[in-house]
């Protein structure tokens, strides 16, 4: 059986790749063609894009690879029909994704396509569930999402959330707080001067800036070797970081949700430019941003987004937490009970190679 998967992000490329190494340990013949990044790479996919030419952030920057990417949508449908692809799996990424999609049913009808991880429609727009329904299979991650989509007449498929397998609580953590920039460029650049700010205001703390790349050094202006109470690191991996820490400042995303199944209390952080700040507080539906608080639809992690991501308002939020520190442990306890399931990753794993006949299930 022949896949062609696309993603376009480091978070769809995590999923996708648990899910390629379970289709493969449940059918070894299944070959995988398509966009994706390293860890997909690693569990088995054939790269034809890699995802560190896609990166987009934002409306400014998706704008100006309009065009890039639309090539390569057809770049895409044309390889997709010279091999015979059986089935397309799309993981997120619904600026490209949902697009595709359109494509796709346009040119070949008779192929079989699942969204596993649908873009968040519940914040960028209910309108564009018009696109998604032209999918044959809907996977979500999230227990809230199956009612969501109900409302609208389509029927989802949820059995977990995957990071529950992979993320353990980390029981023994040490003093330091974690900084979390993000991985994209304009998120460091926006995040790691308001980080260093706090690391400055609280001289008697010891704090530790995670890059997810050496490279992203070259993204920040600051002398990091000013501050004695900063360690700067890139190769340690987000567990042995939360191992020597006690609260974490992070970029709004994934991230999030890896630090509340990890048991670690935190703070959000999003800071953009003034025309997507325009767009989100005048076009998208804004509640909560963060994964674990839309899991239990109440502010577990403390969200600093725009002009309130500034150092005093961090400070402060820190403080808070720090004091009332059982109070959070709890209600993060409570986030990783609900996002539970039994052998999740297998069970999506077998809902894809069983094919049109699962729906009926």
């Amino acid at each position: 059986m022949k896949f062609f998967v696309s993603t376009g992000e480091m978070s769809g490329d995590l999923h996708l790749s648990y899910l390629v190494k379970e289709i493969l340990k449940e059918n070894n013949q299944s070959v995988f063609y398509g966009v994706a990044g390293e860890h997909s790479e690693s569990a088995g996919v054939n790269i034809i894009q890699d995802i560190k030419e896609l990166a987009v952030m934002g409306f400014t920057q998706a704008v100006m690879k309009y065009r890039f990417l639309k090539k390569k949508a057809y770049e895409y449908l044309d390889f997709i029909e010279a091999n015979n692809i059986d089935k397309v799996i799309l993981v997120d990424y619904g600026g490209f994704n949902l697009k595709f999609l359109e494509l796709l049913k346009e040119r070949r009808t008779n192929i079989e396509i699942y969204y596993y991880i649908p873009p968040k429609l519940w914040v960028w727009g209910e309108k564009r569930i018009k696109s998604l329904k032209l999918a044959d299979h809907i996977m979500v991650i999230f227990p809230w999402e199956v009612e969501f989509y109900k409302k609208h007449g389509v029927k989802a498929v949820y059995f977990g959330n995957p990071f529950i397998e992979k993320y353990q609580v980390v029981k023994n953590r040490g003093n330091e707080i974690l900084l979390l920039p993000g991985s994209r460029k304009q998120e460091v650049k926006k995040l790691v001067p308001v980080m260093l700010e706090v690391v400055k205001k609280r001289k008697d703390e010891k704090f530790l800036l995670k890059l997810a790349s050496e490279d992203h050094l070259g993204w920040i202006e600051s002398d990091l070797k000013k501050y004695d109470n900063l360690k700067v690191q890139s190769e340690i991996t987000l567990v042995d970081a939360i191992k020597r820490s006690k609260i974490a400042l992070a970029a709004s995303g994934t991230v999030i949700l890896e630090l509340a199944l990890m048991g670690i209390p935190g703070i959000v952080l999003y800071k953009t430019n003034i025309i997507n700040e325009f767009i989100a507080r005048h076009i998208l539906k804004l509640g909560f941003v963060s994964l674990p608080n839309l899991t239990l639809n109440e502010e577990v992690y403390p969200e600093l987004l725009q002009r309130e991501c500034n150092s005093v308002k961090i400070s402060s939020e820190i403080d808070e937490i720090l004091k009332n520190i059982d109070k959070m442990d709890t209600k993060i306890k409570k986030i990783r009970k609900k996002l539970s399931g039994d052998e999740i990753i297998k069970s999506y794993a077998q809902y894809v190679l069983k094919g049109s006949s699962a729906r009926d299930d």
